[in-house]
């Protein structure tokens, strides 16, 4: 039997995107060829390892007991990859690959990324966006040697390294009836619609699960930061968000943020990389000049107050 990485890599790709187009399009290769290298995979195994419906492709049970072996072959030949390449150019260029939650691209995340990219010119950074789960995806995969997200992954195959947390605030449009910049409780926004991230299934600390217990209030769940302020500047709703994904309608004034004194409410702020990973020399930097350059995020301990006033830490 034999199996190559490419067929491996389009595995995965579809499996993570569920669709063969889309694959083609992530690997920048033509839907005949990614339909190809999978065939070619099946045949090796003797077995299918889609589902084809439609446009969509779903994983068949073999194709599920096939995807971590997949990934972990996937992100361990790019691990040693880098390591080669701290090997033969010690001193020469050299690549460090990072996933980032969008809003956490922020001043104190831009201070790390200049210092490092000072001390480290010959390091050619590569960077991408994505939600906190995608970030997650990208490190176990060894697409990025680090990810910066919210909240810890909950995955054994990841280790997450603490920088602090966020503090969160209500976010109201400019024409909210209510005007205080600081309030003692969630008191006045008492029946209000709340516009919260769906729940993460294994994640009980998410975002969408943290709101349910700090209003029994109707939310309405939007998968998407930029479409919940949208929606919130147009009065359809208010929110619970972080300082920096705010920062800009903050200043134009098209939204405002509300302090809450009992909410007791932050959101974590770490770093993850794969346990079992290998450190390069560029993430190893990095990441110190994460832990350096990042003190506004240190915060006390997550806690978070339930409909019943209950203190819970997470």
């Amino acid at each position: 039997m034999i199996v190559t990485i490419e067929e491996i890599e389009a595995f995965v790709c579809i499996a993570r995107l569920g669709g063969f187009t889309e694959a083609s399009r992530r690997l920048d290769r033509s839907q005949p060829a990614i339909s190809r290298r999978i065939r070619e995979l099946e045949r090796s195994l003797g077995t299918e390892l889609f589902e084809r419906t439609g446009r969509r492709a779903a994983l068949t049970e073999a194709g599920r007991a096939l995807l971590p072996y997949a990934e972990t072959v996937l992100a361990t030949i790019r691990d040693g990859e880098r390591a080669v390449q701290d090997v033969s150019e010690p001193g020469g260029a050299q690549s460090l690959s990072l996933a980032i939650v969008g809003t956490l691209a922020d001043s104190h995340i831009v201070d790390a990324l200049r210092a490092f990219e000072a001390h480290f010119p010959e390091v050619t950074v590569d960077l991408r966006t994505a939600t906190s789960r995608e970030v997650s995806t990208l490190v176990r995969d060894g697409e990025a040697s680090l990810g910066l997200r919210y909240f810890p992954d909950a995955d054994p195959e990841l280790e997450s390294i603490p920088l602090g947390a966020e503090r969160l605030l209500v976010v109201v449009p400019a024409s909210h009836p209510v005007t205080a910049r600081r309030l003692p409780d969630l008191r006045a926004f008492h029946g209000e619609r709340w516009l919260g991230f769906p729940p993460e299934r294994g994640q009980s600390d998410s975002l969408g699960h943290l709101l349910e217990r700090l209003t029994e209030s109707p939310i309405t769940r939007v998968d998407s930061l930029t479409a919940q302020k949208r929606l919130v500047e147009a009065g359809l709703g208010i929110a619970l968000m972080p300082t920096s994904s705010v920062r800009e309608e903050l200043r134009i004034g098209s939204l405002r943020a509300i302090e809450i004194d009992n909410l007791g409410a932050s959101l974590p702020v770490v770093v993850v990389r794969r346990r079992s990973g290998y450190r390069s020399r560029p993430a190893t930097a990095f990441l110190d000049a994460l832990k350096e350059h990042t003190p506004e995020l240190r915060a006390p301990a997550f806690k978070t107050s339930g409909p019943s006033g209950r203190r819970m830490d997470r």
